[in-house]
C-alpha cells in the first residue's frame, strides 16, 4: 500500500519518519521507495539532504529524478523558488515520476514538503497530490508546545481535503517539553486515527534507529488499514 507522509510543520521528522518506514518495510522483504516529488534548498554540492536520506533508506534500482523530479535551489517555499527558477511544477512530470515509482516497488512512500498547506504553483496545491494519487495519509506530529492546535488544525485540513488519514507519528522535537506524554495522549483521544508511533527525542537520530518503533505503521500499510 502506498501512502502520503506529511508533518504539521517544517523540521519536525517527516523525512526521519519516511526512511525509518521504508527500513522496516524493507526488513520485512517489501521493495519499499520513498519518493520526494518537490524538494526545494540545496548544498554546496547540489544535494538536498532529504532528497539524499530518502535514496539511501530506498530498495535500489528507481533513478533520483523519478524520486525527486522537481529539485529547487532556493530554501523557501517551492513555489517561490521554482518561480525564481523559471520553473512551474506541472501535473505531467509529477505522475509520470509517480507512476514510474510505483511501476518499480511494492510499496511508495510519497514525502510532502513543509506543512500541509503549500502551494506548489498558481493553481497546485500540495494537498492536490495524495488527492489525485489516491493515497492514504500519515502525519507526522512534532510534539512540542503548540502540538495540540497544529495536529488538530492539520487533521481537519486533510479530512476537509478528502484524503483519508492513515494514522499518525507523534515525534517528540522539543527535549525540554515537559507534557509530551499527555500531549500525545490528548491527541489520541481528539483524532479519529490511530497514533501508529511515539518518537522520544533522541539528538540527531538516524532513521535506523526508529524503524523498530514504527511496526504498526508498516503493518498499517500492508493490510491497507490502520490497527
Amino acid at each position: 500500500m502506498n501512502a502520503f507522509i506529511t508533518g504539521t510543520d517544517t523540521g519536525i521528522g517527516k523525512t526521519v519518519v519516511t526512511c525509518a518506514l521504508l527500513r522496516a518495510l524493507r526488513a520485512s522483504g517489501q521493495v519499499a521507495v520513498g519518493m520526494k516529488p518537490v524538494a526545494a534548498g540545496v548544498d554546496a554540492s547540489g544535494q538536498n539532504e532529504d532528497v539524499a536520506a530518502l535514496l539511501e533508506s530506498s530498495s535500489p534500482g528507481v533513478p533520483q529524478t523519478v524520486l525527486n523530479p522537481y529539485l529547487m535551489k532556493a530554501p523557501t517555499a517551492p513555489h517561490l523558488a521554482a518561480a525564481e527558477e523559471g520553473c512551474v511544477i506541472e501535473w505531467p512530470v509529477l505522475d509520470a515520476a509517480f507512476e514510474q515509482a510505483r511501476a518499480n516497488a511494492g510499496t511508495v512512500l510519497v514525502e510532502g514538503v513543509g506543512g500541509w498547506c503549500i502551494p506548489l504553483s498558481d493553481t497546485l496545491m500540495l494537498e492536490d497530490l495524495p488527492r489525485r494519487w489516491n493515497l492514504p495519509v500519515i502525519l507526522v506530529a512534532g510534539i512540542r508546545l503548540g502540538a495540540l492546535n497544529h495536529t488538530l488544525l492539520t487533521v481537519d485540513a486533510i479530512r476537509a481535503s478528502g484524503c483519508r488519514l492513515l494514522g499518525f507519528v507523534a515525534n517528540q522535537v522539543d527535549p525540554d517539553y515537559g507534557w509530551a506524554h499527555q500531549t500525545v495522549d490528548t491527541l489520541e483521544a481528539r483524532i479519529d486515527a490511530p497514533c501508529l508511533a511515539r518518537l522520544p527525542w533522541v539528538p540527531g537520530a538516524h532513521p535506523e534507529r526508529f524503524a523498530g518503533l514504527l511496526t504498526a505503521a508498516a503493518n498499517a500499510l500492508d493490510d491497507g488499514v490502520a490497527r
